[in-house]
């Protein structure tokens, strides 16, 4: 009795969305609340992410507007979002936090390209520490008699056939990216 290998989907999905939530962050021509929702903030004597500190809007393409549901918050969101690392500059609008996306340059864009293909290669070495590691517990498996050899070669061979899949999924997940960081 083995279990299949679909149940460890979760393990592969996992790196998936994480890749997804990376990805996201990446700035393109779009404003997105996902551009800064996960900066960290110093508040409340603790450290939060700015979605849970506030509303975040689109205003238009190149605008997001961050509405914090305690105003005595704006400064220490203010330098959360300078000191992140995306190179965005907030301005406080009457009790809201203004975010005009500079324009994208040619350097930029080939930068952001370098980086999400970083991300990308970070997801692909990921999904192959899954695969490892359910290799090694088929063979174990079998070594401890759980399962015959044929089971294993076909266990294996299924494992295989998901790790590919995931890994085309990443490419087609890079070239979209990619298509959007490159369109002007």
């Amino acid at each position: 009795m083995h279990a299949h290998l679909i149940e460890n989907k979760p393990l592969y999905e996992a790196v998936m969305e994480h890749l997804q939530k990376e990805l996201g962050g990446l700035r393109t021509g779009r404003a997105t609340p996902a551009l800064v929702e996960d900066v960290r903030v110093h508040a409340y004597d603790g450290m939060m992410e700015l979605k849970g500190l506030a509303s975040i809007g689109v205003s238009d393409s190149k605008t997001l507007t961050i509405d914090p549901w305690d105003k005595a918050l704006i400064p220490a969101i203010e330098k959360a979002i300078r000191d992140s690392g995306t190179g965005l500059s907030p301005a406080t609008d009457g009790g809201k936090i203004r975010i005009v996306l500079p324009s994208m340059t040619e350097d930029n864009r080939k930068s952001l390209v370098k980086l999400m293909k970083e991300k990308l290669e970070d997801a692909r070495i990921s999904i192959r520490g899954v695969r490892e590691n359910l290799r090694e517990a088929i063979l174990e498996r079998e070594k401890n008699k759980e399962m015959s050899e044929d089971e294993k070669f076909k266990l294996l061979d299924e494992l295989d056939k998901l790790t590919k899949e995931y890994n085309e999924e990443i490419s087609v997940i890079g070239e979209k990216k990619e298509d959007e960081i490159m369109t002007v």
